[in-house]
């Protein structure tokens, strides 16, 4: 039996009104205010309270891979864990590694993170798609065969990506709309008639999107485009501008949050994760 695409599991975490992506991110002054070591046990701890708190609430998590790698083998041996815990859990998780590569070197690293059985399995794979959105084919087998995901960056928040994104291509469009169209229409080749895609884009809550080139008005043809979103709660944007920030592409967003969940130690953990999802749930319900 093969198993339900990682679009259609996002599909039912929406139904079940969960759009929090609760983010995972053990740098060293969280870890001082959680009143824990800065190393990877610590990271560990982390990771392993934010999975407990997350389960059945959030849609997913979303360990960023840099805070445990920092750690060498220790880090990946404690990333592991949190990792298989969320399995356990039934949580789906992001993995934020945001690699990219070319031929083979892709293909390893999709093989470390989505393949069913690696100590890494994660259900999606942030990707970095700057040598063109076809090095990232390696996935593409996990993704038709296993029920797996990409979220490739597309519009970011950070302002060193301007210049990048905002390049004009041959055909006219900016390297990030073009992100988004080759995304969407891959979803469309493999998964026409599914209601969510699986491969989604990262597009900051932040931005004015229009700026990028990317248009948010235009109509939904294929399977609704899944949206990473960071920017939301800590960084300012706000929930309830959803509609307006993503407008006809913003059927299916997460909504990733880490500092407003994080900050604060262990104490209340669960209860915040709670409230911003609840706050997140009837946004989007309100807007749809």
């Amino acid at each position: 039996m093969s198993r339900a695409s990682f679009g259609d599991r996002l599909a039912a975490e929406f139904a079940a009104g969960r759009h929090l992506c609760a983010g995972i991110d053990p740098h060293a002054p969280l870890l001082d205010s959680w009143g824990l070591s800065a190393d990877a046990a610590g990271a560990e701890r982390m990771g392993r309270e934010v999975v407990a708190a997350a389960a059945g609430v959030a849609a997913c998590v979303k360990p960023q891979v840099s805070f445990f790698e920092r750690f060498a083998s220790q880090g990946f041996a404690a990333l592991e864990r949190v990792l298989a815990d969320a399995r356990d859990a039934g949580l789906m998780v992001v993995a934020d590694a945001k690699r990219g590569d070319i031929g083979s070197t892709f293909a390893a690293y999709a093989e470390a993170w989505l393949s069913p059985g690696s100590p890494l399995e994660a259900d999606a794979l942030t990707a970095a798609p700057y040598m063109g959105f076809r090095t990232l084919a390696g996935a593409f087998p996990y993704v038709r065969e296993h029920g797996k995901g990409l979220f490739v960056l597309a519009a970011t928040s950070n302002p060193e990506a301007r210049g990048t994104q905002l390049a004009l291509r041959a055909d006219g469009s900016t390297v990030a709309a073009a992100i988004v169209d080759d995304a969407d229409a891959w979803n469309a080749d493999a998964h026409p008639d599914a209601a969510v895609g699986s491969i989604g884009v990262v597009l900051g809550a932040t931005l004015r999107l229009p700026e990028f080139g990317i248009d948010t008005a235009r109509p939904r043809t294929g399977p609704a485009l899944p949206v990473l979103a960071p920017g939301f709660g800590h960084q300012g944007a706000r929930i309830e501008d959803a509609a307006s920030i993503f407008g006809t592409i913003g059927d299916a967003v997460l909504a990733n949050e880490s500092r407003s969940i994080l900050v604060g130690g262990p104490e209340g953990l669960s209860g915040r994760i709670r409230s911003r999802a609840a706050a997140i749930a009837e946004a989007i319900a309100l807007e749809n």
